[in-house]
């Protein structure tokens, strides 16, 4: 009894948001048909957009729940609230406004009012800037799952005959740079030219932008560290906070354009993804509190795999139509097998002999 409180607790914020979106979509609903069955109709849609946006995102919130992990709580509470406003306000409906405005060369009201009167033509723009929205969130999020895994100092492993190669690769500097490299010129072989270069540089700024991201974080935690060899307290997690925004905002991108298969009425999209995303915020912070990560030990590995492959699906989709659902279920399988993995050998191995199983594994 005591667990399930606690657990409501967690996802109080959540809960309330929720009902919140869904009494706005009523009302929506109401105003734009007049109808009980349309409103129903545009409400359902809503609650299976949420569905969809958790559960591809389960693995953005074990890689979120890995970074939060060292952050203190104040900053933790910051990702819940500000970084909540950055992802509903920013990627749910300024990022796909921003895209037409560009793309049809219009301002951000004229974007907004295309949005609500010709959804269609609003679809048809923003999905016409997929190629450069896979290329640099595919990057991305190749470049923060390839980072886990060329790592010369990573001593668990659990795809082991994998991981052990790729963590003795990192000892050549910038080699999963090189290799994604080599994966966009690839696909861009397949692209026409015009859209070839659109790719390779959106990949590229990609790339820039998690390199970008990676110095911010390095060069305030070299201040923090400076200033508690001077005696300071300090209590800052701006770094992470900032690297969690960007890559939330690359697992986004393909949630907000597979979301026009459901709908594309902005409105409904919005308060559908906006859902999702509270909750994937309460369930990273619940995987903090109870130390998920701690306790299986392959749950983060298989979260970045994850990772490595929703980048991979992301780029090839600049070329090949690739399902949500196939998405969602590499995803999904990646963490069940390394979850299920954890499971097995905590069996095998008791607390008290982990640390020694860590090399006989």
């Amino acid at each position: 009894m005591a667990g399930t409180r606690a657990l409501l607790q967690n996802f109080k914020g959540s809960i309330l948001f929720t009902l919140v979106c869904l009494a706005a979509a009523v009302a929506y609903g109401w105003l734009q048909t007049g109808s009980a069955s349309a409103t129903a109709g545009l409400v359902w849609i809503v609650i299976v957009l949420s569905v969809l946006e958790i559960s591809l995102s389960f693995d953005n919130a074990v890689v979120n729940a890995a970074v939060l992990d060292e952050m203190d709580e104040v900053w933790q509470k910051r990702f819940l609230t500000w970084g909540m406003l950055i992802a509903v306000f920013g990627m749910r409906i300024v990022f796909p406004l921003a895209i037409v405005a560009i793309a049809a060369g219009i301002g951000p009201v004229d974007a907004l009012h295309l949005s609500l009167t010709e959804p269609k033509r609003y679809e048809e723009i923003v999905s016409g800037a997929h190629i450069g929205i896979a290329g640099f969130g595919g990057a991305f999020l190749a470049m923060v799952g390839l980072s886990f895994f060329f790592d010369g100092e990573k001593d668990v492993h659990w795809i082991t005959v994998i991981e052990e190669k790729l963590a003795l690769i990192s000892n050549i500097k910038a080699a999963e740079i090189a290799l994604l490299l080599l994966a966009l010129w690839g696909v861009s072989l397949l692209l026409p030219q015009h859209e070839a270069l659109v790719f390779m540089v959106a990949g590229t700024l990609g790339i820039v932008s998690f390199i970008a991201v990676e110095a911010i974080g390095t060069v305030l935690e070299m201040r923090e560290e400076a200033q508690k060899a001077a005696g300071m307290v300090v209590r800052s997690g701006l770094g992470g906070f900032l690297y969690l925004n960007v890559l939330d905002a690359s697992f986004s991108f393909d949630g907000v354009i597979g979301a026009f298969a459901l709908s594309n009425n902005m409105v409904v999209i919005a308060l559908g993804l906006s859902i999702g995303a509270m909750f994937v915020r309460s369930l990273t912070l619940l995987l903090v509190k109870q130390g998920t990560l701690a306790e299986y030990r392959y749950l983060e590995h298989g979260a970045f795999w994850a990772i490595v492959a929703l980048g991979g699906i992301m780029l090839a989709s600049a070329r090949w139509e690739i399902p949500e659902t196939i998405t969602g279920l590499i995803g999904a399988a990646l963490i069940g097998l390394s979850l299920w993995w954890s499971v097995r050998h905590k069996r095998k191995y008791p607390d008290a002999e982990i640390e020694a199983a860590v090399r006989a594994d």
